[in-house]
């Protein structure tokens, strides 16, 4: 038989989307799933699409590849993962590749990746955004691993992923985990750009009183500006949305308890070992946590608050999209810190550049705004903060009094907006000349002898707090 160009083992939504995407641009696919059924109904309702090859067996699928063999892999990310990798490495020969398409945690990857280099076999964990809709039409795709595999892969990847100005939405990210710890942070900011969402529409329809179809137009009026991204563009089309069974707009018949996965809560644990301040992408995990918690909220209705009203106009409207865009700032800022402490860990050399062009197109956080990022370490690759670079620090200076209205106003009426909150302190942290870390240092030094640094003169320093209160060198 015709061997195929490459394979999909893993046919539930995204899988099956990935295969007919790779079909339509012409490849050759091998196809599999554990349940023969899905195999066989995908080639019944799709095979008008391309060629698919398929198998109901392991062994067949792999023999059904071209060699070196290109297999990825789309299962549920855990034990599951290590199962078929395992199944798959047994039937393959050194120089083959296994594509893990998953959200696999970054360290796995890298366990994986090293583990299988010693029989000869390329791993590629490769981050793949964009939903079910993306998998189909074309993802941003991140590919880390050998550079090897990425020649031999790269281009199967570029072709089928989007397009923005006719550049791929896929590049090579670095070796081993890196594809898929940047398609960690990628979800750990969208994370933080769904609460601020969430908060902005909260904050103006407690505020104003606005509808739900009413700020579904504030948000259109607002993506045709500096905003302008997938997500600002989907929410209005939520917030538009009728209930059919009862009437009502669909965000008030929706429950209140936001899910997640586990890439957010990865994210900050990450950042966490990283020693990287992703305040931001922190507090929309907690947000999603608490929210999380009804039985809480229902046993606290003797707490206070203060009396809702009507609290501005336009004016409100205009200072929360400038609270909205200068948090959006941060929150992308922390991220690319985060993503620059990992490449340093890691050896990973990974170009944020190249990051913030791939995610333009395709993926849940694309954006206009990626144009700036991108220009911004196109003008300096080694730009130390987002903040510095001079349009996003001229950004933040024109929203800073709006931001500041914003936070003041949610805390006077009584809303929770900690992600623009928690923004707002990042901000301010970072420009101040000192902070009063100085004097978490002095409390160290006392309780527990951890010693300070002075600002005149090298070397470290312990004050005898018990004794004589004279200080030593350390």
């Amino acid at each position: 038989m015709d061997l195929a160009d490459i394979g999909v083992t893993g046919l539930a939504v995204m899988g099956r989307n990935l295969a007919r995407n790779l079909a339509r641009h012409g490849y050759s696919v091998a196809v599999h799933n554990r349940t023969a059924s899905r195999t066989q109904q995908l080639v019944e309702e799709f095979g008008a699409e391309g060629t698919f090859v398929p198998s109901e067996e392991m062994a067949d699928f792999v023999a059904s590849l071209k060699r070196p063999r290109r297999a990825i892999i789309m299962v549920k990310a855990g034990a599951g993962t290590d199962a078929v990798i395992e199944e798959l490495a047994a039937l393959m020969e050194p120089g083959d590749m296994i594509v893990d398409g998953g959200n696999a945690h970054f360290a796995d990857t890298r366990r994986r990746e090293a583990a299988l280099r010693e029989r000869g076999i390329h791993f590629v964990g490769t981050g793949i955004s964009g939903g079910e809709e993306g998998a189909l039409n074309g993802p941003s795709i991140m590919p880390g691993g050998s550079k090897e595999s990425w020649a031999a892969l790269g281009p199967i990847l570029q072709d089928i992923s989007a397009k923005v100005d006719g550049v791929p939405c896929a590049t090579y990210v670095g070796p081993d985990g890196a594809g898929h710890f940047v398609k960690m942070v990628h979800n750990g900011i969208e994370y933080s750009d769904m609460q601020l969402i969430a908060e902005s529409y909260d904050l103006l329809r407690q505020a104003l009183g606005a509808s739900p179809a009413e700020l579904a137009e504030v948000f259109r009026e607002w993506n045709r500006g500096d905003l302008d991204s997938y997500l600002i563009e989907i929410t209005a089309e939520v917030l538009d949305q009728v209930d059919a069974a009862t009437g009502k707009p669909l965000v008030d018949v929706i429950v209140d308890q936001a899910e997640q996965k586990g890439t957010g809560r990865w994210t900050v644990q990450s950042a966490l070992d990283l020693g990287v301040p992703v305040t931001g992408i922190a507090e929309a995990v907690f947000a999603r946590a608490l929210s999380g918690h009804p039985e809480q909220r229902a046993a606290v209705g003797s707490l206070e608050g203060p009396e809702l009203s009507g609290v501005g106009g336009r004016e409100l409207v205009e200072d929360v999209r400038q609270a909205l865009y200068a948090s959006k700032i941060v929150a992308y800022a922390q991220g690319f810190d985060q993503i620059a402490a990992a490449s340093r860990e890691y050896g990973w050399d990974v170009d944020p550049g190249a990051m913030a062009t791939i995610w333009r197109g395709g993926c849940i956080i694309r954006a206009k705004f990626l144009d700036r990022i991108r220009a911004a370490y196109d003008a300096d690759p080694n730009l130390p903060t987002l903040l510095a670079a001079p349009a996003f620090a001229e950004a933040l200076n024109a929203a800073q009094e709006a931001w500041r209205r914003v936070v003041t106003t949610a805390v006077r009426i009584g809303v929770p907006t900690p992600g623009f909150s928690s923004a707002l302190a990042y901000y301010d942290g970072l420009r101040r000349d000192r902070l009063p870390a100085a004097l978490v240092q002095g409390l160290r030094d006392y309780f527990g002898a951890h010693t300070y640094r002075r600002v005149d003169r090298e070397g470290s320093f312990h004050t005898d707090w018990s004794g004589d209160r004279a200080e030593r060198p350390a």
